[in-house]
């Protein structure tokens, strides 16, 4: 009966999210960025004192999906910020695509029984963009590359059962990418192409885990709130908003599979304490992977993300789809 009522409440907890999510308008960031946003299962627990957990991972995110609101549009007229004269230029680009390369290791030390430190370092990030200058002519060479910006977060159990886990976290993203690139004309590029945010920011997390069938079957839900500050250049990103759920199941001795559920929205970016139309976003993702097991220590894994709802506010480019893979030890 205990079994049955945590799982009918973490339905509850994810159709609670999805009402949300969908009963609010937001819409993706100006130019295009966009992340993984998924539980990979090897960066989500606690570690055991002195233990240390490092991931490695590959991302992948095209964006060539043009829409306006949650409909498939012809052309993507979005602002332009003209940081040299502080204002926002309206329909300054019309986006064609961005596809999103990001190489990040996430780290995790054991403080305690309950108490773990990470560190999560976008070592490269590589955008390139297309869009056309209005007025003007196409464009290919406004992408960026560079190292991102790190985040740190302290990772407290509340609960650690044979069956349940429950994890809360706090931390601070850094500004330790770049943000002031400049694009071929020699103006400081788009805001989301930049490698970073310049903006130091405040995360919280919440991750609960629950074993139907002790190490067979799990399930999990997990969320996450970032606040962000404006940074020296008077921009400031939405606050991002992500809510996970899902399970995976044993096949085989040394192969789990998954299927998870990933949402995340931002309110529109502001500039000046301006609204930047065509920003903030909206996606539903469904997630499939598998994770194998090749050493007691070492796991590889992948997961393919697959949009089922999208939305933007005004117009804008959104991702076709999004890949991950990656690989975990545990020292």
């Amino acid at each position: 009966m205990r079994r049955i009522v945590l799982w009918n409440i973490s339905l509850l907890i994810l159709l609670v999210a999805l009402i949300v999510m969908l009963s609010e308008k937001v819409a993706l960031a100006s130019c295009g960025s966009a992340n993984c946003f998924l539980v990979t299962g090897t960066q989500e627990g606690i570690a055991t004192p002195g233990q240390i957990v490092v991931d490695l991972s590959y991302r992948w995110i095209p964006m060539d999906q043009i829409l306006r609101g949650n409909d498939k549009a012809s052309e993507a007229l979005v602002p332009r910020i003209d940081f040299e004269n502080g204002v926002i230029v309206p329909n300054g680009h019309s986006e064609i695509r961005t596809n999103n390369e990001l190489m990040q290791l996430d780290l995790g030390f054991g403080v305690s029984e309950r108490f773990t430190l990470t560190a999560s370092v976008p070592f490269f990030n590589l955008r390139t963009h297309e869009h056309a200058h209005v007025p003007g002519d196409f464009s290919r060479s406004d992408g960026s590359s560079g190292f991102g910006d790190i985040r740190l977060i302290g990772k407290y159990a509340l609960l650690v059962r044979t069956k349940n886990l429950m994890v809360v976290g706090l931390g601070v993203k850094t500004p330790t990418g770049e943000y002031k690139l400049l694009d071929h004309d020699g103006a400081i590029n788009e805001p989301t192409i930049q490698p970073g945010t310049g903006s130091w920011d405040g995360i919280a997390s919440f991750y609960y885990a629950y074993q139907i069938i002790p190490h067979e079957f799990d399930t999990f839900f997990s969320t996450s709130y970032q606040v962000n500050t404006e940074n020296p250049l008077d921009y400031r990103f939405g606050h991002t908003l992500l809510v996970n759920a899902g399970g995976s199941y044993r096949l085989m001795e040394k192969a789990l599979v998954s299927l998870q559920v990933n949402l995340r929205q931002s309110p529109h970016d502001e500039f000046k304490g301006e609204k930047v139309p065509s920003t903030g976003g909206r996606w539903v993702y469904l997630t499939p992977g598998v994770t194998l097991q090749a050493t007691p220590n070492t796991a590889l894994y992948t997961h393919v993300q697959l949009p089922i709802y999208q939305e933007v506010n005004e117009v804008n480019i959104a991702p076709r789809y999004g890949f991950i893979f990656g690989v975990s030890h545990v020292f």
